[in-house]
């Protein structure tokens, strides 16, 4: 159990505080409710690109590292579809640098011409180490419009090309910065050695003066539903890539959907260890693939269920593509009452382990409140536990149809690059 307090400012700013006396530190989560679905088609990577600007410093503070580092801290940030997340943590009596640091670039972030020159390079470079330079990196650049037509997660968080980027302008940055980072689109959860009294105290001494800003209402496209196989073959790669990849991608629901917890069960049923099926019974009794995995996306409008397998020496694309369907089929058809409740043991073990961590606490809290229920942090488990073989069997009839399909398939050879 999470005990947590909850706390509005006058200018919209939600801080969340749970206490953790068994550690000297405390941990600030800032989320933004600002992501990559927020961008247009012919400017993404802005919400990332800006995350990276955030720390070249603010109207106060000329190196936000350096106060940290002085103040026995470190932080970092995500950028993802939905929000952008900072964090820090840092000793709790130094609490008040961490809230001086955010909430003057919350205010006054530097953004020039030369910060953003100079975090252009460093996001193009980001692109090519991790996107266009490495086997399978352009793998989402690839699945993601394959899997989405019309939602802006038809994106990823780095953009759609570093022309994208390169592009950037120093007016959009500013824009973008003015809609999104203001105190009533943003979420303060703070977990470790502090009282909630004195948090809510210092989060108003400074955070309460910023002023609130008219935030854009999201208007997003809705991804209609699929009705047809797609499928991608890459067989043309500017980087070699060392074997074949098969990937599978099925819509299911978002974060806040009933769909979202029984999808989560239904991949640890098929790769939560090596006892689950996919590894059990492709890796190690009939040896088709030397790695194969299923994840959902987690986002918070409807996501993806993705299946990835790397075929084994010998085993064909077609071959390792059929073993797959027919896993995915006898899901559908029989689910023992107790592969579901070792999936449910682990993630109770799972949650308690996080709840060790007041990191993860704070973060948890973040996206909790950003989701529209803080509690969800103590209810999950119990939404779990609810699970019945009928609810996953229900699920994969429902989702694993050819016309939900998408489908990209690396082969290690040079020709050239098809669609359907």
């Amino acid at each position: 159990m999470i005990h947590y307090s909850r706390h509005t400012l006058d200018n919209g700013l939600a801080l969340l505080c749970n206490t953790d006396p068994h550690t000297p530190f405390v941990s600030i989560n800032i989320l933004y409710k600002v992501g990559s679905r927020d961008e247009q088609p012919h400017r993404t990577g802005l919400a990332h690109l800006l995350e990276h600007l955030m720390f070249g410093g603010s109207q106060h503070v000329d190196n936000f590292d350096q106060y940290l580092q002085q103040a026995g801290g470190e932080s970092n940030a995500t950028t993802g579809n939905d929000y952008t997340n900072y964090y820090i943590t840092i000793p709790a009596p130094n609490i008040e640098t961490a809230l001086w640091l955010e909430s003057d670039r919350m205010l006054h972030p530097t953004l020039t011409r030369r910060s953003l020159a100079v975090q252009k390079n460093v996001v193009v470079e980001e692109f090519k180490q991790h996107y266009l330079n490495r086997p399978y990196g352009d793998l989402f650049l690839h699945l993601k419009p394959l899997a989405y037509q019309h939602h802006p997660y038809r994106w990823n968080t780095i953009g759609v090309s570093p022309d994208h980027i390169r592009q950037t302008t120093l007016q959009e940055v500013k824009t973008f910065a003015r809609a999104h980072y203001a105190p009533n689109n943003a979420i303060i959860a703070i977990s470790g050695n502090i009282t909630d009294a004195r948090a809510f105290e210092l989060v108003k001494q400074w955070f309460a003066d910023i002023p609130p800003a008219i935030i854009p209402t999201r208007q997003l496209p809705t991804e209609p539903p699929q009705t047809a196989p797609r499928r991608l073959t890459i067989d043309q790669h500017s980087v070699p890539v060392p074997s074949d990849l098969i990937t599978i991608a099925y819509h299911t629901g978002g974060r806040t959907s009933d769909q979202y917890y029984v999808a989560d069960a239904l991949t640890d049923i098929l790769a939560g260890g090596e006892s689950a099926r996919l590894h059990a019974n492709l890796v190690k009794k009939r040896t088709l693939f030397s790695r194969v995995d299923a994840y959902i996306t987690a986002d918070v409008d409807p996501g993806l269920v993705i299946i990835q397998g790397q075929p084994a020496r010998g085993t064909t694309i077609r071959q390792a593509e059929n073993a797959i369907l027919q896993q995915l089929a006898r899901l559908a058809d029989n689910i023992p009452p107790r592969e579901l409740q070792k999936v449910k043991n682990n993630n109770r073990l799972h949650r308690a382990l996080l709840q060790t961590s007041y990191q993860a606490k704070a973060n948890h809290l973040a996206v909790a409140e950003y989701l529209g229920n803080p509690d969800l942090v103590n209810r999950e488990q119990d939404i779990y536990n609810a699970i019945t073989p009928e609810d996953v069997q229900q699920l994969a009839r429902q989702i694993f149809r050819p016309d939900n399909s998408s489908t990209l398939l690396y082969l290690a050879s040079t020709a050239t690059t098809t669609a359907s």
